[in-house]
């Protein structure tokens, strides 16, 4: 905000001068205090040393921030503490002052510092308060605390009350604006709080450097996590109304990292269609209507399959057939469904083992990551048993060559692999605030090389009703809000089949499947879902490589 160089190059110690508040001399010692003190800034230490008249400083500090000033002389009707921590008005120094309706106005020696005016409109939020911004000064709010030493019992001194007040803030906001995850992260001179949102990670605070360690503990408190242990642990919270949050800590160079995942419980659950896929029966009834057989979903981590797989089962759920599933974990619980757990010492190759004498007709295996996963599922998909399950590629077709690199046989592949899906999350454009779009020529280049790599066609002199972000309340000023999936299905015919026992290349595989069946590259869904409105090029590109 003020720059510490001398007087004569000192933007507001010149306007300080011009004003005749200060002379060059005084300028030259807040400079010079200041030092000693770099935390505080000009207007705050020449506050301080009583320098000028104190009305006159607070007019000036305004107009320069462009911030309503507020003198805060007299008594406040409200009791600051029950509003802020008695530790955050002293180090920050920030004083809520009044309430009006649900608006606290807050006074703040330094309302330039976003990340403590953030960190406090994160604790204020959830008590239902909008915040509205005032500066003061230094002295002020100094005198105020003097006032408030006595009441607020439940904040003095409590610095465990306070951390156990700003952690559940940063949980039930991430909760209120849809996070999947919550990244807790030391860094060399703060400790940064991000929610990943809509697959995207967006800073919401930062902490002191001060506060690692209490937040630190304060989360494995609550996570069952062993206090004096600092290398990597996992642990789990509980204690939120419909949610499981699964607690995972790693040592880094600066402290401790964590991040926890949010899983909603009782989540209510999409069908296929409504995930993104194509809406045609036919196909879903051709890629997963099946028995004796292996069925598996491909994509990176982080995008959507066990989702489909939910779906998957759902749609094949019937009273008459027993599914199982093996998870790590169970994300979410689905009625009907025998769900099992793997632990630390069971994986899913010995649970999977177990499964199969539990007479299944349906098995969920979580991720196939090892060869003896791989193998017995394999193996259950020949002896009667249909087997779902997820695995780490780029896109269908290459499935098949990393699970040759398990060590499968091209005959066992053969014999079993019947339909491979990969999929991507793209974000979609935000109702409230799309606006029209009209395809720009790049984007119609991009279009027309789909076009020539997959064989796909589309009508680009037709006028499609497109869109672009522009961003709202709504959607955290993204202008996207939620995903959706983009999918590529791969399902096996006879040739396909013979061509992967006989030991052909995923290049001829891929060929073959592009000019004689269904299957269409995981892009030209992208593109049909921007033509629809959907979505963007944008992040079209930023998902597929082509």
């Amino acid at each position: 905000m003020f720059e510490n160089i001398r007087s004569k190059n000192n933007p507001i110690g010149v306007e300080f001068i011009k004003k005749g508040l200060l002379t060059e001399a005084q300028v030259d010692r807040v400079l010079n205090y200041q030092k000693d003190h770099r935390d505080l800034k000009f207007g705050e230490i020449v506050d301080i040393l009583d320098m000028c008249d104190k009305e006159k400083l607070l007019d000036v500090i305004a107009d320069k921030l462009k911030v309503t000033p507020e003198m805060l002389d007299g008594e406040l009707d409200i009791n600051p503490a029950q509003f802020l921590p008695r530790d955050i008005i002293i180090n920050y120094r920030v004083l809520p002052f009044d309430l009006d309706g649900n608006t606290l106005k807050v006074a703040f020696s330094d309302p330039m510092d976003v990340a403590r005016v953030k960190e406090v409109e994160l604790l204020l939020m959830n008590q239902g308060f909008d915040m509205e911004i005032y500066v003061t000064l230094y002295t002020s709010i100094m005198k105020q605390i003097s006032n408030i030493k006595s009441v607020g019992t439940k904040f003095v001194d409590k610095e465990e009350k306070d951390v156990t007040k700003l952690i559940d803030n940063i949980i039930l906001t991430a909760i209120e604006k849809r996070a999947s995850d919550i990244h807790i992260e030391p860094m060399e001179d703060k400790v940064r709080i991000r929610y990943r949102i809509d697959g995207e990670l967006v800073t919401v605070t930062e902490l002191p450097k001060s506060r690692q360690d209490i937040v630190a503990g304060r989360i494995k408190s609550i996570s069952n996590m062993h206090q004096e242990i600092v290398y990597d642990q996992d642990g789990s919270i509980n204690t939120y109304d419909n949610f499981s949050i699964r607690v995972s800590s790693q040592k880094n160079v600066n402290g401790e990292k964590f991040v926890l995942r949010l899983l909603k419980k009782n989540a209510t659950s999409k069908t296929l269609f409504e995930l993104g896929f194509k809406e045609d029966k036919e196909l879903v009834e051709r890629a997963f209507d099946k028995r004796n057989s292996l069925i598996l979903v491909c994509a990176p981590t982080g995008e959507g399959k066990t989702t489909t797989l939910y779906s998957v089962i759902e749609y094949l759920d019937r009273p008459e057939i027993n599914i199982i599933s093996i998870e790590n974990p169970v994300e979410r619980r689905i009625p009907g469904i025998n769900q099992v757990e793997i632990g630390a010492n069971i994986t899913f190759a010995s649970a999977l083992r177990t499964v199969l004498r539990q007479d299944p007709d349906i098995v969920l295996v979580g991720e196939i990551r090892d060869e003896e996963t791989a193998r017995i599922a394999i193996e259950a998909g020949q002896t009667g048993h249909l087997v779902l399950s997820t695995i780490h590629t780029i896109d269908s077709i290459q499935a098949i060559t990393r699970i040759r690199k398990m060590g499968i046989s091209d005959y066992d592949v053969s014999a079993t692999l019947v339909t491979t899906i990969s999929q991507r999350l793209v974000r979609t454009l935000c109702d409230k605030c799309k606006k029209p779009h009209v395809l720009t020529d790049d984007e119609k280049k991009y279009i027309e090389k789909v076009t020539k790599l997959t064989g796909v066609e589309y009508d680009l002199e037709k006028e499609y009703q497109t869109y672009e972000p522009v961003g709202c309340d709504y959607c955290n000023n993204t202008g996207y809000y939620e995903r959706i999936g983009l999918f590529e299905v791969l399902c096996i015919d006879d040739y396909l089949r013979y061509m992967i026992s006989e030991g052909f290349s995923i290049i001829d595989i891929k060929k073959y499947a592009i000019e004689n069946t269904d299957y269409k590259p995981l892009v030209c869904d992208g593109i049909s879902k921007v033509l629809s409105g959907l979505t963007t090029i944008d992040e079209l590109k930023r998902k597929i490589t082509i």
